[in-house]
């Protein structure tokens, strides 16, 4: 099932229907949001527009984090948020989730977890673009020289793209005092950190 109207594309991996029902009314406003309610069928759902999974651990068909390696290549990365009412033993440490929430819990502690995963994503990719491009600008630099390229249309647009992606892969300060949002980005530092 997808519903929603944005870009972004979660796929909500949960077996209680009403759990899954009410993923879906906490995130449709804001992502495309698909459904499953089994590691198979969630494999269907899979494609590499998935950006974020949010995956119920006990599923009828098994544990859902043995399937983070099919979904990792099937979505080409997405992140993983695992929801669950299994409390974290010592064996999560291991596991290649990105963020791990204990059932029960609010939609907005959904949400919220949800926005910081695609954050993150946002900011993954625009910090790996800024890299290539500053590669590509120090590159024709050493070949030509800074002062012959001065006017050069591809050569200027190329560092009018690479400031433009400074600006946002640096951190933003104000966004980061925003109670609630250093919490869920950081909220692993501890309860002093994210205040």
């Amino acid at each position: 099932m997808v519903t929603g109207r944005t870009s972004r594309t979660v796929l909500a991996v949960e077996d209680d229907p009403g759990l899954r029902d009410l993923y879906v009314r906490c995130l449709e406003d804001r992502y495309r949001v698909r459904t499953a309610a089994a590691v198979p069928e969630a494999l269907d759902e899979c494609g590499p527009n998935v950006d974020v999974v949010v995956l119920d651990r006990r599923l009828p068909s098994g544990d859902g984090l043995d399937a983070l390696d099919d979904i990792d290549a099937r979505t080409d990365g997405a992140f993983v948020v695992c929801v669950t009412g299994v409390d974290p033993g010592l064996d999560v440490v291991d596991v290649g989730v990105d963020d791990y929430l204990v059932k029960p819990l609010s939609p907005s502690q959904l949400v919220e977890a949800v926005d910081a995963l695609v954050e993150r994503q946002r900011y993954e990719r625009d910090v790996a673009r800024y890299f290539a491009l500053a590669s590509r600008r120090a590159a024709v630099e050493a070949a030509h020289g800074v002062e012959s390229l001065r006017g050069d249309e591809r050569y200027e647009a190329l560092v009018e793209r690479i400031e433009t992606l400074r600006a946002s892969v640096t951190p933003d300060v104000a966004v980061l005092e925003k109670p609630g949002r250093t919490r869920a980005l950081y909220r692993d530092l501890g309860p002093d950190t994210a205040e």
